[in-house]
């Protein structure tokens, strides 16, 4: 039975370990969300021979992809299986190239996960192609699984990184969301720096004071969300570093990293934030790329 019209946690396969990694990890989300796991293979053109015509060519190269898609599709589902035997699964073999395949199942799904690296070639899901489109463009929320998975351990916490002004609320909500789910502790990480500063002014400024505006800063900005999930234990941290190290360094210990799909210093135009896309590139457990809810018009 097909569950294409529900929301899924999908998964883009092609065959690669990394890819069959994202599916154990999905299946376990599909199960804690309680929504069906749809395994996706896309192949790249989906022409048809005429009826009565022997297979030659291009239509011969389409049918061997087909064919290798399915047995993609067919792996996966033993692997999501072995993972948890009770999720649902649906296969589908997509036409087209993989960043718009997956594109179209974003509209309809409530996550889509990817692994961190595919096969180069037939559907490949490399992370800097593929992965980062993804991120950057899906109308879900999208999971990159890196090599190596969560860390396993049972106080491996979610960390979500916080800027300061409103607006990466759709970061905090996944991620308050997801730790609670996990019944992890969630470590909110406010980091700022002195980089931008003019240095002339640096060795005047009160850094005591400083530092205990962020924290303020950071108090403000999760206050809402504590009081809707209490039972989440949060660890405040303010770092005085870059966004993205100190992302990276929490990540090694973490069961997932959450950012938003832009940070503050965002161009117009520029979908990925710097942050987001350096997280992507080097962080050690699986990350979670959440972009900001579209505006309503007044």
């Amino acid at each position: 039975m097909s569950t294409h019209h529900t929301r899924s946690v999908v998964v883009g396969v092609d065959g690669s370990d990394s890819a069959l990694q994202a599916v154990r990890w999905a299946a376990s989300e599909a199960v804690r969300r309680n929504r069906p796991l749809r395994l996706v293979a896309a192949v790249p053109w989906m022409t048809y021979q005429p009826i009565g015509m022997p297979p030659g060519g291009k239509e011969y190269d389409r049918q061997l992809m087909v064919k290798r898609a399915h047995e993609f599709l067919d792996a996966a589902a033993i692997e999501a299986s072995a993972a948890e035997a009770t999720a649902e699964v649906d296969r589908e073999v997509a036409g087209g190239e993989a960043v718009p395949a997956l594109a179209r199942e974003a509209e309809d799904a409530e996550l889509l996960v990817l692994g961190s690296r595919g096969h180069g070639g037939f559907a490949g899901l490399l992370l800097g192609s593929v992965g980062v489109s993804m991120a950057a463009q899906a109308a879900c929320p999208v999971v990159i699984v890196r090599e190596g998975g969560p860390h396993d351990e049972q106080d491996a916490p979610v960390v979500v990184g916080v800027d300061g002004p409103p607006g990466g609320d759709a970061a905090l909500a996944f991620a308050f969301d997801e730790a609670s789910r996990l019944g992890a502790p969630l470590v909110a990480m406010h980091a700022w720096s002195d980089a931008a500063l003019d240095p002339f002014l640096v060795p005047y400024l009160d850094w005591t004071a400083i530092e205990a505006d962020e924290h303020r800063t950071l108090a403000q900005r999760l206050s809402g969300w504590t009081a809707k999930y209490p039972e989440v234990e949060v660890r405040r941290q303010v770092i005085r570093d870059g966004a993205a190290g100190a992302l990276t360094r929490l990540s090694e210990g973490a069961c997932l990293v959450v950012v938003g799909s832009r940070g503050r210093g965002g161009v117009t135009g520029l979908l990925l934030g710097s942050v987001s896309q350096a997280v992507l590139h080097h962080a050690a457990c699986p990350v979670a790329v959440v972009r900001a809810e579209p505006k309503v018009a007044e």
